[in-house]
């Protein structure tokens, strides 16, 4: 059925396409409680994991960025995912960047944003995720992320992310601390070891509130390349959140660069800055996961995203060593029904591994040298 609307919403710049994707979901979701999740059945036990403190169906979840204000939850679930992570969402409300900031790479599968962190904010997302709360039925992630304006630095950038925990943990099954988006003046990030540090001693120290006490992931950047041999800052960053208790990390946010596009320069220079998403960042973003994984010992959960297309990008992130697995750019090309394509094509996998069950896949092509499949 997707097929038959995508060249409509092709024929849109993508933000305005997005926006009336929304629409006709917001639109099914609110049809006989059943007939989407009718259209989208399937599910296979063999699918199923327990992590983070929850029970997930199978390990394809939506990824941040496709519905910041957690307005169609019950959509998601219906057509299939076995979790949602909403946001990123920021402690103070954003309209973003301005327009044109979403545009498509079609020749090469891939999105390049700079939407700016546009979302409503932590109080209102909050109060919507406390209404539904009694309808989810699968686990639910909330991405969390400092508010996009350069003023907030230093000790007012930590408060700022942990206005949003307070608010945000109470309704999530887990939280992604999103230190790996530069929307500040001068570009940096949390990931910086010194910031990354401060910032986990108060999120830390805010979990310890029962109504807060939840997992508490990290969401890094791609690599340089598909190649990481060392390196020492992801080490120390690495051993930082080891040590203030991080229980996963989510790899990989969006590439600032353009490596891996085939599209024309000029086209390329006419879209400008921005995050790249989709089939070109898979590579990258299968050698971190490999890279979290084997340097963790293959203890802490990884939740692997970019460039998941299909059941075999989907195998290959898993096999590298990501327990569960995300998509959003592959929506846009390939509709909802790629959700169960590709967990049919996990379980046939398994059956052609002799695994029995999807964690037994996890990690079992982990080699950091291993080079990544696309």
């Amino acid at each position: 059925m997707y097929k038959l609307f995508r060249p409509f919403l092709f024929r849109m710049d993508a933000e305005r396409a997005h926006d009336v994707s929304l629409r006709m979901a917001k639109y099914a979701q609110s049809l006989t409680p059943g007939m989407v999740s009718s259209l989208f059945e399937f599910e296979d036990e063999r699918l199923k994991q327990r992590l983070l403190g929850s029970t997930f169906s199978n390990p394809l979840g939506l990824a941040a960025g496709a519905d910041k204000n957690a307005v169609l939850v019950d959509f998601w679930e219906a057509v299939g995912f076995g979790f949602v992570e909403v946001g990123s969402v920021t402690a103070q409300a954003s309209k973003g960047n301005p327009q044109p900031r979403a545009f498509r790479v079609q020749e090469d599968g891939a999105l390049i944003n700079r939407m700016g962190l546009n979302n409503e904010g932590a109080a209102a997302v909050a109060k919507r995720l406390g209404e539904t709360r009694s309808q989810r039925k699968r686990p639910l992630g909330v991405n969390i992320a400092k508010t996009h304006s350069p003023d907030i630095m230093g000790e007012a950038a930590v408060e700022d992310f942990r206005e949003s925990f307070r608010l945000l943990a109470p309704q999530a099954s887990y939280v992604a601390l999103n230190v790996s988006c530069p929307n500040t003046r001068e570009g940096k990030t949390f990931e910086d070891p010194e910031a990354l540090d401060a910032l986990l001693t108060v999120i830390m120290k805010e979990r310890e509130a029962p109504e807060r006490r939840v997992p508490v992931l990290i969401k890094v950047s791609p690599p340089n390349s598909p190649r990481i041999v060392f390196d020492s800052e992801l080490e120390e960053m690495i051993a930082i959140a080891v040590e203030h208790g991080v229980d996963g990390f989510i790899a990989t946010n969006t590439a600032s660069d353009r490596s891996g596009l085939t599209a024309e320069e000029t086209d390329l220079d006419q879209i400008g800055q921005g995050g790249m998403s989709g089939a070109p960042l898979h590579a990258r973003s299968t050698q971190m996961v490999r890279y979290l994984y084997r340097a963790t010992d293959g203890e802490t959960p990884i939740i692997g995203v970019g460039g998941i297309r299909d059941a075999e990008t989907a195998y290959n992130m898993i096999c590298a060593g990501a327990s569960l697995i995300q998509m959003y750019t592959g929506l846009v090309y390939e509709g909802p029904g790629l959700v169960k394509q590709i967990k049919q094509g996990l379980v046939e996998r398994m059956k052609r591994d002799d695994h029995t069950n999807i964690g037994e896949a996890v990690g079992t092509r982990s080699q950091i040298g291993e080079a990544a499949q696309v």
